[in-house]
């Protein structure tokens, strides 16, 4: 762990796309929690269209309905190449328990269930085919907290412990970061690291990218798991990388990740971020709202400027569609993008990050805000630079003239005869 060192081609590369994507789709109600909510405050939604969760009706019925019809992974791969994507896949597993690719360890899976289909397999072949890198993610840490394992509910059955976790009552918490409560018992950290890697040895990842929860889990699970990968991809002849959030794994192992936000300055550590072209979630709902396509660019150039990098979600339907709001939104973005590469691919921040009135109000995750009411100007700046050649975007277009008073003249040094 303390030889590994960044990828050359992930600073180069910039940014990626990724995709929630399971029986959680099938709903297109709420949010990518659906499986988690549907036993308390969603239980109504789903006697109504489903069935009564208290008379069995659970998240694991909704695995036959996921059926991905119109799943076309050379089309999707194609489309994030036009998006201008340097890596992109899947959500491996989310906190569902639902395993996206073929596996042996996990039955709840989905080339045995549901599509029958290796996603993970058949997405690493198509993005590979595209020229880019692959990337999987992983959010199966929180799954021991996800689901209410209250007697009467399907989730404690011991038949469904594979989907839905051993039966045991998680504190009150569920679902967040907080170590102090109950933490993953010895067999739930081994699945963690068995289901790894299967993934890591199956299809090589070039990235591999953790939601949070990673701080419940015994160290020596995390530490067996990037040697691991890290070892496996020095006999590949592969630079791959970890994106993590929390500070969960020691600093400089991976690269730090802020979900839906960024640092408000330039740091001396390159990050990224994971944010989601849907405002309301991350999985497909039917009363999505998008976000604008300049935000989406402000706030990708104000990354890059300083030091970080983009993971960008879309939410498809259950049948495999993408909606035509991300169809649309991803060609508007690669057409700019194609206007302006050199500024972008393979380059780095410069002495100065920005320049303007409009500066973050917050640092960390969770700053977006600001975004969606497009508060930038053409007197709003930020900086790349490769090679000699400095470069300035303009967040607006300026009415007469654009002056940009971070660029001042250079000393005048006495001469040798004076």
């Amino acid at each position: 762990m303390k030889r590994h060192r960044q990828p050359e081609w992930l600073d180069d590369a910039k940014w990626g796309i990724y995709f929630h994507w399971g029986p959680y789709s099938v709903p297109a109600y709420g949010n990518e929690w659906y499986p988690h909510n549907m036993y308390w405050m969603w239980a109504g939604y789903h006697e109504e269209h489903f069935g009564s969760v208290e008379e069995g009706y659970g998240y694991k019925d909704l695995i036959p309905m996921f059926t991905a019809e119109n799943f076309d992974p050379d089309y999707w791969a194609a489309l994030f190449k036009e998006a201008g994507a340097s890596f992109a896949g899947p959500v491996a597993e989310h906190h569902d328990g639902f395993s996206m690719w073929a596996s042996k360890v996990n039955p709840w899976n989905a080339m045995d269930m549901g599509p029958h289909r290796d996603i993970v397999g058949e997405m690493a072949q198509a993005i590979r085919k595209q020229g880019m890198k692959f990337i999987t993610t992983f959010h199966h840490a929180n799954n021991w907290y996800y689901y209410y394992h209250l007697p009467e509910l399907d989730t404690s059955d011991p038949e469904f412990a594979g989907l839905y976790g051993k039966p045991h009552v998680a504190t009150e918490g569920i679902g967040f970061s907080d170590p102090t409560h109950d933490r993953p018992d010895l067999e739930f950290n081994e699945q963690w690291f068995t289901k790894l890697k299967e993934v890591i040895d199956s299809y090589r990842p070039d990235l591999i990218w953790f939601d949070f929860c990673l701080s419940r889990f015994m160290d020596k699970f995390k530490r067996n798991f990037l040697a691991y990968y890290y070892n496996a991809a020095e006999d590949w002849g592969t630079d791959v990388e970890v994106l993590y959030k929390d500070f969960c794994i020691p600093p400089g192992v991976g690269v730090l990740d802020y979900e839906r936000g960024r640092s408000s300055s330039m740091t001396h550590y390159k990050w990224i971020t994971d944010t989601s072209l849907g405002r309301k979630s991350w999985s497909y709902i039917e009363d999505e709202e998008y976000i604008p396509i300049d935000s989406l660019i402000h706030s990708f150039v104000d990354r890059i400027a300083k030091n970080g990098y983009l993971l960008l979600n879309f939410g498809p339907k259950a049948s495999g569609d993408i909606p035509q709001e991300v169809q649309s939104r991803f060609r508007e973005l690669g057409k700019w993008i194609k206007i302006n590469e050199e500024a972008i691919y393979g380059s780095t921040p410069w002495v100065v990050a920005e320049e303007g009135p409009m500066k973050l109000e917050k640092d960390g995750g969770f700053n977006e805000a600001q975004d969606y009411a497009s508060p930038y100007t053409a007197e709003d700046i930020r900086f790349t630079t490769k090679g000699n050649a400095l470069y300035a975007f303009s967040f607006g277009w300026p009415e007469q003239e654009l002056t940009i008073k971070t660029l001042t003249a250079p000393p005048k040094y006495a001469s040798k005869d004076e």
